[in-house]
């Protein structure tokens, strides 16, 4: 494993890493100990108290941030005609067809996220083993798979993220840069704990929230206490 650098080590004195903190002095943390010379992302890692193997409890979904992620994701429509033009109008980087399924299957990925029309997916769903890995292909569960392509289209504009339990039950999702002001990453971060619970599933025992892990890009992870998830 690679040794971290020295302002990784300096980052690391400067806070108790076996604490659990408040959630603002957690977000204060996050951006003081920021140390890369561009503008990092702030990510966070919830631990679940589900079991991933069974279907009953694999949670996945979408939630908009009320400031956006601090990131301009490019939206391809899978879409013809009326809803073709109407993805165009709501600001849709890419849109198209055959076409489209064509340069993909050539290898082409130049797009963050993939929204259909229900009446596409049947030729959506043959690229399902290059977009599935990528985490690119369209699915209802992520509101990426509707007619109203306007709504999808500026919901990924304005800041709408996508989020998947992992194998070992942890969601990993971006709330915002560290040139966010804190109120605004703070809204971001209470809008994703939020909705994933209201998401538990009703099988899942015990505490639901594990434990919740906060950092930027480069910089150290600050654990939240998840019993005052909400700050």
């Amino acid at each position: 494993m690679k040794a971290r650098g020295k302002k990784y080590q300096d980052a690391l004195k400067q806070y108790d890493r076996a604490k659990l903190y408040e959630v603002d002095e957690a977000l204060e943390l996050v951006k003081k100990l920021a140390h890369a010379k561009f503008d990092e992302t702030i990510e966070v890692a919830v631990r679940l108290g589900v079991d991933p193997r069974h279907a009953d409890q694999q949670i996945r979904g979408a939630v908009v941030l009320p400031h956006g992620t601090g990131r301009t994701r490019s939206v391809l429509v899978f879409a013809k005609g009326d809803k073709a033009k109407e993805a165009e109008l709501a600001g849709a980087d890419f849109v198209g067809a055959e076409d489209v399924i064509a340069q993909i299957q050539a290898g082409w990925f130049g797009f963050d996220v993939a929204v259909a029309t229900p009446d596409m997916m049947g030729m959506v769903g043959k690229l399902g083993k290059l977009l599935g890995p990528k985490g690119l292909m369209p699915n209802p569960k992520t509101g990426t798979v509707t007619f109203d392509v306007e709504r999808a289209v500026r919901e990924v504009k304005a800041g709408k993220i996508t989020y998947r339990v992992d194998k070992a039950g942890i969601i990993h999702a971006p709330i915002g840069r560290v040139s966010f002001d804190v109120d605004k990453i703070k809204e971001n971060y209470q809008t994703l704990i939020e909705t994933l619970i209201k998401a538990k599933p009703a099988a899942a025992k015990g505490q639901y929230l594990k434990s919740i892990v906060i950092s930027s890009s480069m910089g150290p992870g600050i654990k939240i206490n998840p019993l005052k998830a909400m700050g």
